[in-house]
């Protein structure tokens, strides 16, 4: 799968930062699904901005370029504190006016604690999108890792998969991985709500931390890799252009 976003220029879009698309004379008639993640861990962000903040900035950009590009963009938005329902859907249009809804409906989203958590948006997706389409998953895929083989949003991913052409963008931060030696520290826990000290300066402390934060990264990769699911990598503490490059680089070689 793949072949239909060819008309897409994402190597110049994943450099430059700006939609760039190449000129074909067919008509086209791609749907791009933008699932992004409002729960409350995409709140967190240690460096440059939030998860959720990283994922409304690729959200936007992705939707600029499938726009550029005459094809069919739309959104589920899930986990967000101002929704009034499970999740936010529009559905997929074009036009400039639905391209400025769907970045108002980014821009407006915050996280919360909707118990609509990952499994749900990917089960829902699955039943709201019939015909193929591309589904960008922004998050952090933290949601349903606690002592499981697999997490339990996999089975839907793997579903999902099946049918459509399936990109998780996995939305980091460095602080996840790697505890800085800073002493004792106080902590809050936003899903349980819990606060609680760390002593940072413990190297025992920060090996168990680190070796926990490996184990739930390679439970993640596993999976998508099971479901043979496109993952991208990008990190609050990085601009968002290297690893989209390197990405749409990699998938354009594959194609050869």
């Amino acid at each position: 799968p793949g072949d239909e976003v060819r008309t897409i220029d994402w190597n110049v879009t994943a450099r430059t930062g700006h939609p760039h698309i190449k000129r074909f004379t067919e008509e086209r008639q791609l749907t791009v699904i933008l699932c992004v993640d409002c729960s409350i861990s995409t709140a967190f962000g240690s460096v440059k901005r939030s998860k959720h903040q990283l994922a409304c900035e690729l959200g936007a950009v992705l939707t600029l370029a499938a726009g550029r590009n005459n094809d069919r963009v739309g959104l589920q938005v899930f986990g967000s504190e101002h929704l009034e329902k499970e999740s936010f859907h529009l559905r997929p249009s074009k036009g400039k006016k639905h391209a400025r809804r769907i970045m108002r409906e980014l821009i407006d989203s915050t996280p919360g604690m909707s118990p609509f958590v990952l499994k749900d948006a990917l089960s829902e997706l699955g039943r709201a999108h019939r015909r193929k389409a591309v589904i960008f998953v922004l998050s952090d895929f933290l949601s349903g890792l606690n002592n499981r083989d697999e997490p339990d949003w996999a089975k839907p991913m793997r579903m999902l998969a099946r049918k459509h052409e399936l990109v998780a963008i996995q939305l980091t931060d460095p602080l996840e991985f790697e505890l800085p030696k800073a002493g004792l520290v106080r902590m809050h826990d936003p899903v349980s709500g819990q606060r609680f000290s760390v002593d940072t300066g413990s190297r025992r402390v920060r090996d168990r931390y680190r070796n926990q934060a490996h184990k739930e990264q390679s439970l993640i990769e596993d999976t998508m890799r099971r479901a043979r699911v496109d993952r991208v990598e990008i990190s609050t503490a990085e601009s968002f252009v290297d690893p989209l490059y390197r990405y749409f680089q990699q998938r354009e070689m594959r194609k050869r």
